[in-house]
C-alpha cells in the first residue's frame, strides 16, 4: 500500500521510453501561437495579457539591467505554472515532482545570476561574503557561513518546489482513498472527507501556482544582487 501511494512520482515508460519528455513538452502545445491577424481572438488577447501581467511583476524588483531576463524568466514561470496544473489531472505526471529536474533548473539559472555579478560587479558579489563592519576574529567563520548560504541557494529552490508538490500529491492520494474505502460503510464519513478533498484541491491549486511564482521570483532576487 505505502509503495502504491508512491508510485505516482515514479518516472513513467512506455517500451523502455521515459515519457517524463513528453510531459515536460506538452504544455507549450496548449500555448496559442501569434497570428498576422490585426485583430487576435480571445485566447490569444487572453494569453497576452496574463504573460504582459507575469512580466511586470517579475520585473518591478529589478533594475533596467535586469530587464534582459525577461524572456527567460516568463517562459520559465509559465513553464512551471502549466507543468504544475497539468500535474494535477487524474493519470498524468507531474515532473516538478523530481527532484533531480528541479535541480536541473535551479542551479544552472543561479549559476549564471552568480557568473552575472563576479564578471560585472566582481567587488560587490564578494562583498556580499562579508557583511560591513565585521569584527576580525569572525571574519573567517562568517565568510564560511555565507559562502555555504550562496551554496545552498539552488538546493533550496530545488527542494522546495518538489516537497511542496508531493506534499499535496500525497495528501489528495491519501485522503481519495480515505474516500473510497470509507463510501460502503460509513457515507457520512465518506462525505465528510469528500469536502475536505475538494477543499484540498483548491488548496493544491494555489500552491502549484505560487511554488511556481515563487521560484521565479527567488531567481529574480538573486540576479537583482548580481547586476
Amino acid at each position: 500500500m505505502n509503495l502504491s501511494f508512491f508510485d505516482q512520482f515514479s518516472s513513467p515508460s512506455l517500451l523502455g521510453i521515459p515519457l517524463i519528455l513528453i510531459a515536460m513538452t506538452f504544455p507549450a502545445l496548449l500555448l496559442s501561437t501569434q497570428n498576422n491577424r490585426w485583430i487576435t481572438d480571445r485566447l490569444s488577447t487572453l494569453q497576452s495579457w496574463f504573460i504582459s501581467l507575469i512580466t511586470k511583476q517579475l520585473m518591478m524588483p529589478l533594475s533596467n539591467k535586469g530587464h534582459k531576463w525577461a524572456l527567460i524568466l516568463t517562459s520559465l514561470m509559465l513553464f512551471l505554472l502549466l507543468i504544475n496544473l497539468l500535474g494535477l489531472l487524474p493519470y498524468t505526471f507531474t515532473p516538478t515532482t523530481q527532484l533531480s529536474m528541479n535541480l536541473a533548473l535551479a542551479i544552472p539559472l543561479w549559476l549564471a545570476t552568480l557568473l552575472t555579478g563576479l564578471r560585472n560587479q566582481p567587488s560587490i558579489s564578494l562583498a556580499h561574503l562579508l557583511p560591513e563592519g565585521t569584527p576580525t576574529p569572525l571574519i573567517p567563520a562568517l565568510v564560511l557561513i555565507e559562502t555555504t548560504s550562496l551554496l545552498i541557494r539552488p538546493l533550496a529552490l530545488g527542494v522546495r518546489l518538489t516537497a511542496n508538490l508531493t506534499a499535496g500529491h500525497l495528501l489528495i492520494q491519501l485522503i481519495s482513498t480515505a474516500t473510497a474505502s470509507l463510501v460502503s460503510t460509513m457515507p457520512m464519513i465518506s462525505l465528510l472527507t469528500l469536502l475536505v478533498l475538494f477543499l484540498l484541491t483548491v488548496l493544491e491549486v494555489a500552491v502549484a501556482m505560487i511554488q511556481a511564482y515563487v521560484f521565479v521570483l527567488l531567481l529574480s532576487l538573486y540576479l537583482q544582487e548580481n547586476i
